[in-house]
């Protein structure tokens, strides 16, 4: 009686290791198919951050470009300004010798 209560102990010992053990292969596996999947997933996250991170210098730079090409802009608008009203003050000053101009 006592050695059949053992060896029914026993067995069942056994048989709750082999569960256990099979349980924590699945385990380990499944561990090692989410582990390479957030992997992946965090490789592609690091890519394309990398990637925004390239493109946020590269529109820092063209604003920058731009800001000094606008300044570029507004200096030859002054100047033409200058250049224009110069035009118009010499037009109106010689507007008299256009009577003795010939026309085409």
């Amino acid at each position: 009686m006592v050695l059949t209560a053992f060896l029914i102990g026993l067995v069942l010992v056994v048989v709750g290791l082999f569960v256990v053990v099979i349980r924590g292969v699945a385990l380990w596996k499944q561990g090692k198919r989410s582990g390479k999947a957030i992997t992946s997933e965090l490789e592609l996250f690091e890519e394309r951050s990398a990637r925004t991170e390239q493109l946020l210098a590269d529109s820092e730079r063209a604003q920058a470009d731009l800001q000094a090409a606008i300044e570029r802009l507004r200096a030859s608008r002054a100047q033409l300004q200058v250049l224009l009203g110069s035009l118009e003050g010499a037009r109106r000053s010689t507007r008299w010798l256009r009577v003795f101009l010939p026309t085409r």
